[in-house]
């Protein structure tokens, strides 16, 4: 069986240090703690995946992209969900283009080379001749099945087709691959990556964001509204608010022309953070919001 080789290992390493990581994502307004710096220059350091997990909406698909933008890479996303299949994540044949071949032609021609291949993301990861950020989206989302087919390309990073062989990247991708933690990934799956949990972050890191994110805002208002929000994800919810969430919350504010957050402004905008009615009500029960 053949073992294809696609692009050439050139340049620079992707970062020089953990404090070079946080300048660059800062430059992205991508907000970095030591943890999260010191994960991502180790990742490329090493040349190892990165599993990031943590609830929904701390950050994690973010992460991967600001580290495309920050390193100049092409991002390729490849999205979980329950029954992603091969043919879906890693290549499938374009079965109507071999059907017009065989067709057209009355000789025993071969349908199985690269002219009637269609890249899939983790193959285009893998052939991509130019630095690369490959994210591997909700991982927990997948089938079981799906970590046996990530196996090969996240210890050896190459792929195998029968038809045309061993695909193995000469310029590796850097890998991401983020879960929830709706559940337990594998072992060996794990055993693959490093390790980095991302929990929601302290009101003071999320004010920083804000203002980060939306300039405009007064500080004060940034940093209640990380208040809030940190008083809200402590309640027993359906769905914490995510930090995207805060963020959108801080552009509703200036939106409306509101200049502080009191408590008629807050229940009158709960649903851009909280987006299950039974959470709504919790909030405007244990807070003690105008309709309680």
């Amino acid at each position: 069986m053949a073992r294809i080789k696609f692009g050439q290992q050139t340049g620079a390493p992707m970062f020089d240090s953990p404090a070079e990581v946080t300048e660059r994502l800062a430059a992205v307004d991508y907000l970095s703690d030591d943890a999260i710096s010191t994960s991502v220059f180790l990742a490329a350091a090493l040349g190892k995946p990165l599993l990031v997990e943590g609830p929904a909406g701390v950050g994690k698909t973010q992460l991967a992209k600001a580290v495309a933008r920050a390193s100049g890479s092409e991002l390729i996303r490849l999205q979980c969900y329950e029954g992603l299949d091969e043919a879906r994540a890693l290549y499938e044949w374009n079965y109507k283009k071999q059907l017009l071949r065989i067709q057209a032609t009355s000789a025993d021609d071969d349908i199985f080379t690269e002219e009637f291949l269609l890249e899939r993301p983790l193959l285009k990861a893998i052939r991509a001749g130019v630095p690369t950020v490959l994210l591997i989206d909700e991982t927990d989302k997948a089938d079981v099945e799906v970590e046996g087919l990530l196996l090969e390309l996240l210890s050896d990073f190459q792929v195998t087709i029968p038809e045309l062989g061993t695909i193995a990247a000469v310029r590796r991708p850097y890998v991401v691959l983020t879960s929830n933690a709706t559940r337990e990934l594998s072992e060996a799956l794990k055993r693959r990556c490093l390790y980095l949990h991302i929990e929601y972050p302290t009101p003071e890191r999320e004010r920083d964001i804000v203002l980060s994110q939306v300039p405009t805002i007064r500080a004060d208002l940034a940093e209640r509204l990380a208040r809030t929000v940190a008083t809200l994800r402590a309640l027993e919810l359906k769905k914490a608010p995510s930090v995207a969430e805060t963020v959108d919350w801080a552009h509703t504010l200036l939106a409306l022309g509101r200049e502080d957050l009191d408590e008629a402004t807050v229940a009158g905008t709960l649903g851009v953070v909280l987006k299950h009615v039974s959470d709504q009500a919790r909030a405007i029960k244990e807070l003690g919001l105008p309709g309680a």
